[in-house]
Formats: C-alpha cells, structure tokens, sequence
C-alpha cells in the first residue's frame, strides 16, 4: 500500500557506474579551475530531475566521524549559498555559544546514489565546513587539504595521487560495537581467511555486495577478498587524486557498514577488535604526477624510487612518532601496532620487511609509490593526507648522529604516549595551528582517561563503546 504512489529516481547498478564514473573524470578534470561550470551542470540536472527528492550532504568531524544530512532538492537549488548547521553537536568545531556554522556544497563531489543502500531519489555531494565568516574552518580537514593541493598544483605542477587498501571485519550481530561484551568479545561471522572462503560463506556475501555497491560509486574495483585474519575483508580499487581517494574511504566504510547491517552483522573498523590474530590496517599508498609522468619513479634506481620519493619517506620516518596520533587515533589502535601480527611499527622502510612503517612497493613506472603501512583504519583519512603530504614535502630532514650506533625506534606503544609526542610538536601546530592541535589533543585525551592506561591482552568495553567511529549518539552526549 502506497509504494505505487512514489515514483522517486532508481538507477540501475550498471547505469550509476557509468554516471558516477563520468563524474568522477568530469571532477578530474575541473581541478584547480573555477567551479562555476560543474556547479551549474548539477543544478540544471537536478532542476530537470524531477524524481530526486533530496540531496544528502556529507562532511567529517576532526576525528573523521562521517555526517550527512538530508535537504530537500528545492531547498538546495534555492538556498544552497546559505546552508548551515549546528556545529557545537559535532566533536571539534565550536561551542554552544558560537554553534552556526556553514557547509559549502563542493559541487565536484556529485554521486549518484545505489537506492538499496541510501534509499531511492537521492544523490550525495560532500560540503567543506565554514565559519560564519565564510571562511574555511580550521577542524575541517577536507578544506585543508582541497586548498593544499590547489597549492601544490599551482606552484608546482603536482598532482597528488592515492590508494588505500582499507580492512575491516565482519562479525555478528547489529550495533556489535555498542553492545560490546568484554568478557564475550566480538563473535565472527566467517571462519574463512585469506583468499579462502566458500562462494556462498556469508563473508563472501557480504564482500560481493560491498564490491556492487563500490563499483556503483565509480571506485573502479581491482580486486575484493578475505584478508588474512577469519572474517576479515578488503576491497581494493583505483588510485585517484587524494582528496578523491578520501572521500571514496568515507564511502568504503559507510557502505560496508550498511550492507553489514542489510545482513544482520556488523562491519567493524576497529584496528584490533580481537586479540591473537591480525587486526585491520589502511595501508595508504602515495605518489606524485607532474605533467603527466610519476616523479616518484626512477628506472635506474635499484627500487625504481626517486629521490624525491626517498626524500619523502626520509622526512615521514624524520616525524614518524610526531604523526603517530594521526596515523593511529584511537586507544584500539595500539593494540594492532604489534610485528608478531604483519602490523608494522618499526620506524623505517623496507622494500621487502612488513614490520616497516613504510613499504616500497615492488612496481613500474606506473605504480612507483610510497606505502605507509602503520596507518589504521579509523584515521580521519583527509586529516591523514594532509599530514602526510606537509611532512613528506615541507618537514625538515632528519639529523643522522654517524657516532651513535644504529638501531631501529619504534612507534609510540599506546595512545597516551602518542599524545605526548603530538602534543610536544612545534612541527604540528605549524601545520595545523595551535588551536586545532589543541581541539584534537582534548578529545584524544577524554577517550584515553576513559580507558585503563594499560592495553593488557584483552580488549576493553571502553576503548570500543568510546570509538570515535561507534555510532550511538546517546553515548556521545554525555562524552
């Protein structure tokens, strides 16, 4: 009864890859110009458009929460110059006394959305957060890093590229993270592992319909399978330009955790939900195009690794525990920071050693990249490039001390201790501003007192129901 009544826009599978595949090369291609054109190509399909109801606007908190919120169509094309929000009820930007804040629609970011996950009639454009000034809000990460590589384009013909291979697991049961049971831990929802599933397993499931919904989205998918760990999952697609490639971990998760629950599971980011096996990673891979052609690339070095990509690395591994509370943000993150279980936290890089915080990748022209291997899945992703990219490019290279012996350092062990290099870093609140470091020290620091300081060997209630990612926002309120 009444289904009959709504005529809202569905859009096949194949048809939204090809829309959102154009729009993808049609945000390619409008980098670094005035957006007017692309912003007036939207508006007049959505003017035409008379079946979408709604246009969902996606922004991300300092920690890297991701918010949407629904307006109606009409309202966008009417008042979308004045679209603003309460920024006091998100962690990071304002208080109650000052909360309005604004979201410029970032018209580039256009999707077109699968109905069977976001409901039928609605398209997706991400928005940066301003002040009521107008001005681009420093906790907003995704502006940071947009004017960046503006920057970096303008000055010096970089275009900046990235992939992620991002983990997760599958386990039982809807909002597992919320009703956590310490005593019970996480129940998975597969025993198979990597490369090792039966066809119908429910984890196999689970990656085919993640991997549709993707390919949807235009992530142009390369390959989808069990990772090492049982009920353990990644999806790997296309690099892109590293503000696309961000968005795009915003959409990986959002999608994984919804088709999770369309199956009564959940999909969980949590770097180390369970002890004794391989917790999740975001492996982030970074190289730099100039007109056309990989600088990171060197044919006649045995790696095939330019200098500048070593000089990059150099000044990464140079502030390595600095950016270590960015790379891995939540007390869970390091659980997973252990060489017994591939995760790397040795302050190096290795062509071949997975204990390495930096990989060179085996590749060719093509593929020469930088792999920073110690980065966990719950990292802001925009606030991760825009690190990566200011210390790899910006940092002052490391002073080597020829008359100490050398040895190996390693990350930061917990949370606490990350907090205290971050907090003592003059480079950081360089690159972030003092006020903003601040903001993220304050909220990094109310997650770490509510846990017990110790990580022990068995993972507590507190450091999941207290996630920066766990959705329950009754649980938030009182934080």
């Amino acid at each position: 009864m009444g289904g009959e009544l709504r005529d809202f826009l569905e859009i096949p599978y194949s048809e939204l890859e090809r829309l959102n595949k154009e729009a993808k090369r049609r945000r390619i291609a409008s980098f670094g110009k005035s957006q007017t054109a692309i912003k007036r190509h939207y508006v007049d399909y959505l003017k035409k458009e008379k079946r979408i109801k709604a246009v969902s606007v996606a922004f991300s908190d300092i920690e890297g929460r991701f918010h949407m919120l629904d307006y109606n169509k009409d309202f966008v094309l009417n008042s979308g110059e004045n679209l603003t929000f309460d920024g006091s009820s998100v962690k990071g930007f304002t208080h109650v006394n000052e909360s309005d804040l604004r979201l410029k629609l970032d018209w580039s970011s256009f999707y077109w959305l699968p109905s069977d996950i976001f409901g039928p009639g609605k398209v997706v454009v991400f928005a940066e957060i301003h002040t009521r000034e107008g001005k681009p809000h420093p906790s907003d990460f995704r502006s940071r890093l947009k004017i960046y590589l503006e920057e970096l384009y303008k000055k010096k013909s970089y275009s900046i590229m990235g992939a992620n291979e991002i983990e997760g697991m599958l386990v039982e049961g809807v909002d597992a993270e919320v009703n956590f049971d310490e005593k019970a831990g996480f129940k998975l929802a597969s025993s198979g592992g990597y490369y090792h599933s039966l066809p119908m397993d429910i984890l196999r499931i689970f990656i085919d319909a993640t991997a549709e919904t993707h390919r949807a989205l235009g992530f142009e998918n390369e390959k989808d399978h069990p990772e090492v760990a049982p009920s353990q999952f990644e999806l790997n697609y296309k690099h892109s330009r590293v503000d696309i490639a961000a968005d795009q971990i915003q959409l990986y998760k959002l999608v994984a955790r919804q088709v999770a629950e369309n199956l009564g599971m959940t999909a969980t980011f949590l770097p180390k939900p369970l002890m004794g096996i391989n917790g999740s990673g975001m492996h982030t891979n970074i190289s730099i195009e100039k007109n056309g052609k990989n600088v990171f690339y060197k044919k006649t070095m045995k790696t095939h690794l330019s200098k500048l990509g070593y000089d990059f690395i150099e000044r990464i591994l140079g502030k390595a525990s600095e950016i270590s509370l960015v790379l891995n943000s939540s007390v869970n993150a390091y659980r997973r920071l252990d060489p017994n279980f591939e995760a790397p936290n040795q302050i190096k890089c290795s062509a071949v050693d997975r204990a390495a915080m930096i990989r060179i990748p085996l590749a060719n022209e093509k593929s020469s990249r930088v792999e920073v291997r110690s980065v966990g899945p719950d990292a802001n992703p925009y606030m991760l490039y825009y690190a990566l990219l200011k210390t790899g490019l910006e940092a002052p290279k490391p002073k080597v001390n020829k008359s100490i012996k050398a040895r190996t350092k390693t990350l930061p062990g917990n949370i606490n201790d990350a907090i205290k290099v971050f907090k003592r870093s003059s480079f950081l609140k360089e690159i972030i501003g003092e006020k903003t470091k601040d903001k993220y020290i304050e909220l990094k620091q109310a997650s770490a007192d509510r846990c017990p300081k110790a990580l022990g060997k068995t993972v507590k209630r507190a450091e999941v129901i207290y996630h920066h990612e766990t959705t329950n926002q009754y649980l938030w309120n009182g934080f």
